[in-house]
């Protein structure tokens, strides 16, 4: 069993990670998707060995922008979702997840959380932390055998 927590768009809000700091050192992976892929450095290599990360539109880095990875069986596609339209919709991610396989689809860009399966693919965007957001919120699942629960996590840092 693994314990995960997906984060997005933190936007430089440091603060409100090291409040959570317990829950990501806990997790056994913790994923990043964009806008903010540095924000987890100060958090020091203990959370980094377990950290996958990709760029978003607002990071002035050459990260990756998709990485597929696999937690327990179950392959994920991360990306932070503007290359693929979220704003307008789902479908673009949806069928780019269909190409590659994949079981889940974790997304950021748009700060508003969602977990829904569409055909046999979930897909889930864990919100945001920035800071003066009235709706902080990340992802935390569990993934055991192929198989995995998300919980959105909203306002845990109030």
């Amino acid at each position: 069993m693994k314990k995960v927590v997906v984060l997005s768009d933190t936007h430089g809000n440091v603060s409100d990670l090291d409040k959570i700091k317990n829950i990501l050192f806990e997790a056994d992976v913790v994923f990043h998707l964009g806008d903010g892929f540095n924000d987890l450095n100060f958090l020091g290599y203990d959370i980094l060995k377990k950290t996958l990360r990709v760029s978003g539109n607002c990071d002035k880095c050459f990260g990756e922008r998709e990485i597929v990875t696999e937690v327990e069986g179950v392959k994920i596609l991360l990306t932070h979702g503007d290359l693929y339209g979220v704003k307008s919709g789902n479908t673009r991610l949806f069928y780019r997840a269909k190409e590659l396989g994949v079981n889940a689809v974790f997304y950021g860009h748009t700060h508003a959380p969602i977990i829904e399966t569409v055909e046999d693919i979930t897909i889930a965007n864990p919100g945001n932390l920035q800071k003066y957001s009235t709706k902080k919120t990340f992802i935390y699942g569990v993934f055991y055998d192929g198989k995995f629960t998300l919980t959105i996590n909203e306002n845990a840092l109030v």
